[in-house]
């Protein structure tokens, strides 16, 4: 195996897919290196929904491993410049986005009706989740951005959009399903 570090990047730039050279700071770079960020960070909800050991939870873990592949999918779009080279990779399809509507109805339903705002916390999973959703947010705003000088694919969006969503549900699921109480916002 060759090694980790190439020194190509020590002066503050780094290639895109297909070989092109931008700043570190490029919007494109702030993009998919936030969605890198969130990858990781579903990967943290999923081990802990693990170790949760609540059988109820397995179907979570399978679908938040899932998320990793998208998203993974999202950050190759994002780094990619080339629009043919873009062409031929992987895309985030219009059924992704629909199937986190139906994931999200599906917790929604097992879930009290929010009568506040949902203040984070909870056990380890639900606050990782909610740290996830934070960063998820920060994704899609930076894709925003990218999208006022260059074609980013509306599913990108969408999907960033309605994954926050998701993992505020599966937050609020975790602390119902593991017996906690959920610590709404009071006005003082």
């Amino acid at each position: 195996m060759g090694k980790v570090y190439t020194r190509t990047g020590d002066e503050g730039t780094t290639s895109l897919v297909g070989g092109s050279r931008v700043a570190k700071d490029d919007l494109r770079v702030e993009a998919y290196g936030t969605v890198d960020e969130l990858t990781s960070l579903v990967g943290l909800v999923a081990d802990q929904v693990r170790l949760l050991g609540v059988p109820a939870m397995a179907e979570l873990y399978g679908w938040l491993k899932q998320t990793q592949q998208v998203l993974f999918v999202v950050q190759t779009v994002l780094a990619t410049e080339d629009e043919a080279m873009l062409e031929r990779l992987p895309q985030v399809a219009p059924g992704q986005v629909v199937a986190l509507e139906e994931r999200i109805d599906k917790l929604s339903q097992q879930l009290p009706p929010l009568k506040a705002f949902v203040l984070p916390g909870g056990p380890v999973a639900a606050a990782q989740c909610h740290v996830a959703r934070t960063v998820c947010r920060r994704a899609e705003r930076r894709v925003v951005s990218l999208r006022r000088t260059s074609e980013v694919p509306a599913e990108v969006g969408q999907y960033l959009n309605r994954l926050s969503d998701f993992l505020f549900v599966v937050a609020r699921w975790i602390v119902v399903g593991t017996g906690g109480d959920e610590n709404f916002w009071q006005a003082t």
